[in-house]
């Protein structure tokens, strides 16, 4: 079998031209999207290349017709969509063809990007994001996104919020990336961008206005193996502003507990640019991070201070690859091979090594973001460990008061937010 060759095939897809769903007296009419693709043989129309794998059939479809309102769950409705209202022409470049996970993945994205409006880069990869900054620029916001993970980055998907210019395309095309995604794109930058003949090339011009869908719910809908549904409503953030974050304070057998520590302003600045990343992260999660950018993301793990320290161990490795890769021009894998080899000296690792150390994986001076509460404080142990110095976290549990108390031992300002944030 060629294995290759069934990842470049597209499958069969067998699903209706139209799709009616009703509820109550409700109909919603959706149209199946295609994309008039540049083949050898001339334009073709081609839907999704397949779903999560190839075998899979799968189909997109756009809402068309109609307008819901169920509690407080409202559709966009027709023009105003974003990821499954990409028309041929805002597909730039078909690249290898999107796939259902492509196309999750940018959707993934903006369920982040939604919160901010200062030039923010998110990378996402299976659905999660690897790296996420904020800047001044956008250039500025990518390359930290980008080597906040490097390794993962590859062949990701990297949605901005701003229009990419010439010197973002730029430092994009040195790297692997599946798709790129923005509202618009400078004409100099596509030059850049359309070297890679394989990417992806997706604009979606409401982005522009996506800080608008930040605050609407919709339908989440969840098939079950039976044939079953279970439909909710999706999850808002009721943390708009560093105001809205809350002195941890309990009271346990008639005794108060309170943290002593004020947050700064940068670490509350930091606080709140983590809540929103936190928002996007599959669960159990814990990440960390600095300087409005993603330092260590630990995702969909079953224990709290397993994945606390998951993402602090992710946070060595990838700070190591980072100074290696700057200051080497090579992975720290292939620096390791080149060592052994008798290729590089010992003491560039060694140097690596300790200043990794020193900075604790870049860890200290962070932020923890936590999308549920603390059952027990071993998770504050492992922010002490690593030179944490803030914590949010939801608040709630039976034993709040320990953990307040040991980030009151630690000097770590820790702030509840009163909501938990668990996304699967």
């Amino acid at each position: 079998m060629n294995y290759r060759k069934a990842y470049r095939e597209i499958t069969e897809d067998h699903f209706p031209e139209k799709m009616t769903i009703t509820l109550g007296d409700t109909q919603l009419e959706y149209q199946k999207k295609t994309w008039r693709i540049e083949t050898p043989t001339g334009l073709e129309e081609k839907g999704l290349r397949y779903g999560e794998n190839p075998g899979q059939e799968a189909a997109l479809y756009e809402l068309v017709n109609g307008n819901l309102v169920l509690g407080e769950c409202q559709f966009i409705g027709a023009g105003n969509g974003l990821v499954s209202s990409v028309s041929s022409e805002d597909l730039i470049q078909s690249g290898k063809h999107p796939g259902k996970t492509n196309l999750t993945d940018v959707d993934s994205a903006l369920n982040i990007l939604k919160y901010f409006d200062e030039p923010t880069v998110v990378i996402v990869k299976h659905n999660n994001p690897s790296g996420v900054a904020t800047r001044s620029t956008l250039v500025e916001a990518y390359r930290e996104a980008y080597y906040a993970d490097r390794i993962a980055a590859f062949g990701g998907a990297a949605v901005c919020n701003r229009t990419i210019d010439k010197e973002t395309a730029r430092e994009m095309s040195h790297q692997y990336l599946e798709v790129v995604c923005a509202p618009h794109f400078e004409e100099d930058a596509l030059e850049y961008l359309k070297q890679r003949k394989n990417l992806r090339i997706i604009q979606i011009r409401n982005i522009e206005k996506l800080q608008q869908y930040a605050y609407q719910r919709f339908l989440d809908f969840r098939s079950l193996m039976d044939g079953g549904l279970v439909i909710q409503q999706s999850p808002l953030n009721t943390i708009r502003s560093v105001e809205d974050f809350k002195t941890a304070v309990v009271e346990h057998k008639g005794v108060e507990y309170a943290n002593k520590r004020a947050p700064t302003e940068k670490e509350l600045n930091d606080m709140l640019f983590g809540w929103r990343v936190e928002m996007g992260v599959t669960s159990n999660s814990v990440i960390y991070v600095k300087n409005n950018t993603t330092v260590g993301i630990g995702t969909g793990e079953q224990d709290r201070v397993g994945v606390a320290e998951i993402a602090a161990l992710k946070a060595y490795q990838k700070y190591a690859d980072r100074l290696c890769f700057e200051e080497q021009g090579k992975p720290l894998w292939v620096l390791k091979e080149d060592i052994q080899q008798g290729k590089a000296e010992q003491h560039v690792l060694d140097d690596i090594n300790t200043r990794v150390a020193t900075a604790r994986g870049n860890l200290e001076g962070s932020i923890m973001i936590s999308d549920a509460f603390f059952p027990f404080p071993d998770t504050v142990a492992v922010a002490k460990k690593f030179g944490i110095t803030g914590i949010v976290q939801p608040g709630g549990s039976l034993n709040d008061h320990l953990s307040i108390e040991a980030a009151n031992d630690a000097g770590i300002a820790m702030v509840f937010t009163g909501q938990r944030a668990f996304k699967h």
